[in-house]
């Protein structure tokens, strides 16, 4: 029973570590003037599937794509929700909310989307 708490423990921990604010209002900007698809998430330093959804979208970013979805054109942007002056912006209020842009035109929203197929549809639908 002890192992088990160190597990749960140590489950929590390493996803809090994992999160860092990435969002930069210059660079969004700059990435909707190009064109780009932008992916805005948010996050709590509590919150396991808020670390399930950016896992996703960070290894998408780092590896350059999600299955068959080159990120070559798509930028990705993740922040702590209790940033207000962030969170106003987008009008997001819970975590583990994600919108996609295309261009300045937001196409995508929802709050609490940790499954990798159903995120991989929605990028796709929006390029």
């Amino acid at each position: 029973m002890k192992k088990i708490f160190i597990f749960i423990f140590c489950l929590f921990t390493f996803n809090a570590i994992a999160k860092e604010t990435t969002f930069d209002k210059a660079l969004f900007d700059k990435a909707q003037a190009d064109g780009k698809i932008v992916i805005v998430s948010s996050w709590i330093k509590y919150c396991s599937s808020c670390a399930s959804q950016m896992k996703i979208l960070n290894k998408a970013k780092k590896e350059g794509k999600l299955s068959d979805i080159e990120f070559t054109n798509i930028e990705y942007f993740a922040f702590d929700v209790t940033n207000k002056e962030i969170a106003n912006l987008f009008n997001i209020q819970y975590q583990t909310s994600l919108l996609i842009f295309k261009g300045s035109k937001e196409v995508y929203r929802s709050v609490g989307e940790t499954t990798e197929d159903l995120i991989y549809e929605a990028i796709k639908a929006s390029i």
